[in-house]
Order: C-alpha cells, then structure tokens, then sequence
C-alpha cells in the first residue's frame, strides 16, 4: 500500500495531472458543442464591426489582435472554473491534501480552459494567412505571444477566483477585470492612434507589449529590429513582475 502510495505521489508531483485537466476540457466542448460556438463568435463580431468603421489596411492586425483577444479571454474562463471548484464543488480542498502543487494545478486548470479556445485560433489563423503574408518567424513571434499571455492571464483568472466569496462575485468581477484589460491593450488597433493619456495607461499591461510584438513583427506597423527586442524584453518582464504579483495574490489553502 505504501508503495502504491508512494508511486501516485511520485507520478502527481512529476505532472501526470496535466492529460486529466485536458480530458476535462476535452470532455466540456465534446458534451456541449456551444462551448467551442462561443470563442470562434465572439472575435468574429469584433472583426465584422471594426472591418465597417475601420480602414481595410487594419484589418490584419485586427485578425492577429483577435488570436491575442481570444487568448486573454481564457483567464475569464479559469476564473468561472476555479471558483466554481472551490466553492461550489470543494475539489480544491481535496487538491490541497494531495501531493499536487498549487503551480501544476494552476497550469492544469488552464489547459483545460485553453482546449475550447484552440478552434477559434486555428480558425483566426487561417484567416490571417490569407488576408496577410506571416513569414515563419511572425508565426513563431505570435505563437510564442498567444503562450504568453495565456500563462498570464490564466493565473489572474485563478488568483481572483481564489479572492471571490461567493459564485455572485465571479460574473461582475470577472467581466469588469477582463473587459477593461481587453480594451486598454491596444489588440484591435495600432497603440499610436490613441490619445496620449490612453496610450500611458496601456503600458502597464502586458498583453500591450505583446500586441506590438506581434503587430512590429508581422509588419503591421513601422517597428525596426530594435523595437522589436524592447517589446519582447518588456513583454517577459510585465509577464514575470505580473505571475509574481498573482502569485502572492492567489490563496491556494483557506484560512
């Protein structure tokens, strides 16, 4: 027995977990199709509205801003899941008294909300291919932007769930983080065209320097080769100063 112990130990500690939170995430959209309808929608109305008002050559940044949008939105969802699993289901408890850590439950919730997202990425990115030349670097350069901020925005979704009190809170805290991250980062359109003031602003936010990252390095915007490096050197320290702060944010046992 204690060997047998001994071995699920080993094999939670080494992050076997991580097949069982994507069979969860698998098993969500495969019991309710509605789940992968929602992601793949909701850019597409962003994109239909801002290809009416906006002028057509920003339309690709628009896709690629849209994979990013898309991205962020998966913290949404881990603060629903989390929530829900600790206060409504009490499973974190049980994770608490297991050898699994709180960072491999962290990732483990986040893949499984990521699954539902890959359909609209996989959809946004063939779109972008045809409204835009990407040399293998820019899609290596967004691929490793979408990881990004996917890691971080996944741990303020689970750092917030571990703040709410009851499943009320999860609704309007939720949509009044998210959404004002959503629409501060420059995502949908290039950061020079806003006012000053909002430009500033932007800066505090990660998913900004990720957003001209992605937008220098497609071409999208005039960025020279240095642009591009301080973008992706600001982009990793926001994303590691950000995991720090949500780190020390999120309770992983209850007092």
């Amino acid at each position: 027995m204690e060997g047998v112990e001994a071995g699920t130990a080993e094999a939670v500690t080494r992050g076997r977990v991580f097949p069982a939170f994507a069979l969860v995430g698998w098993r969500w959209i495969a019991r309710n199709p509605i789940a992968v309808a929602v992601p793949v929608l909701l850019p597409f109305f962003f994109l239909y509205f801002l290809h009416l008002i906006s002028q057509p050559k920003y339309f690709p940044l628009e896709v690629a801003g849209a994979m990013l949008f898309t991205t962020q939105n998966v913290g949404s969802w881990c603060l629903g899941d989390a929530a829900e699993l600790r206060l409504e289901m009490h499973l974190q408890d049980l994770f608490t008294a297991s050898p699994l850590d709180r960072v491999r439950y962290l990732l483990g919730i986040a893949v499984s909300n990521m699954i539902p997202a890959l359909p609209a990425l996989v959809i946004l990115g063939v779109l972008l291919s045809f409204v835009a030349h990407v040399s293998p670097a820019g899609w290596l350069v967004l691929a490793a932007s979408i990881f990004v901020v996917w890691v971080l925005y996944s741990a303020v979704g689970l750092a917030i769930s571990s703040r709410v009190r009851s499943q009320m809170e999860v609704w309007p805290v939720g949509n009044l983080v998210f959404t004002a991250l959503g629409i501060f980062s420059p995502l949908y359109y290039p950061l020079s065209i806003l006012p000053p003031a909002w430009q500033a602003a932007a800066h505090f936010l990660p998913a900004t320097y990720a957003a001209l990252l992605v937008q220098g390095s497609l071409g999208f915007i005039p960025a020279t080769t240095t642009d591009i490096m301080v973008d992706a050197g600001l982009l990793v320290a926001s994303t590691v100063i950000g995991l720090f702060l949500v780190l020390r944010l999120y309770t992983w046992r209850e007092h």
